[in-house]
């Protein structure tokens, strides 16, 4: 995904300037509720829907739990993130983290189906609020602590309150691991 020019670095300061206002310093973990009341944004586990939509509840709970992570629900300028509680908690941490950095990063609301009942995806918003999202939960400070300590994934992802599969990527895209072998041997890795 090619982000506009100086997008990372942006969103990057963004996350630590957001970090500072929760009194959070930039290898502390971030739990993202915290964030969503600072943010005056409610979050609606899909769970409680259950009255209102059976079916959809069973669906995305029980029959296609990846289907469903997310999504924020506009009523004029407030918003309302409605989350599969069902998924582990970390990977509830990306979902929200991700809908709230679509709000930090001030993207429109869109439709959230097209005319056929496809799902509306607009790829650049969706990497944007990814790479945010990521970045608020574990910051390129973070990351290299990570990496300087060589902690286990499942370690960092307990640490962090998210996944492993959210350490790997920060891991991967800060690259922490080679800057701290190159920084412990003089080698690029």
């Amino acid at each position: 995904m090619e982000y506009r020019r100086g997008f990372k670095r942006e969103a990057n300061e963004l996350a630590r300037e957001v970090r500072q206002e929760l009194g959070l310093g930039p290898i502390d973990p971030l739990n993202p509720c915290t964030l969503a009341h600072h943010l005056a944004i409610p979050l609606q586990p899909m769970s409680t829907l259950s009255t209102e939509a059976p079916f959809a509840v069973y669906y995305f709970s029980e029959v296609e739990q990846g289907t469903f992570s997310a999504m924020t629900v506009f009523a004029e300028t407030e918003r309302l993130i409605v989350y599969n509680d069902a998924h582990a908690p970390g990977r509830q941490a990306s979902n929200l983290a991700h809908e709230l950095s679509h709000a930090l990063l001030g993207h429109p609301p869109t439709p959230a189906l097209n005319q056929h009942g496809c799902r509306e995806w607009i790829a650049t918003i969706e990497a944007e609020a990814t790479w945010l999202g990521g970045a608020l939960l574990i910051p390129e400070e973070a990351a290299l602590v990570i990496a300087r300590e060589r902690l286990p994934l499942v370690a960092a992802a307990r640490r962090y309150g998210v996944s492993q599969t959210m350490v790997r990527f920060r891991l991967n895209v800060t690259g922490a691991m080679q800057r701290m072998a190159y920084l412990f041997t003089g080698h690029r890795s």
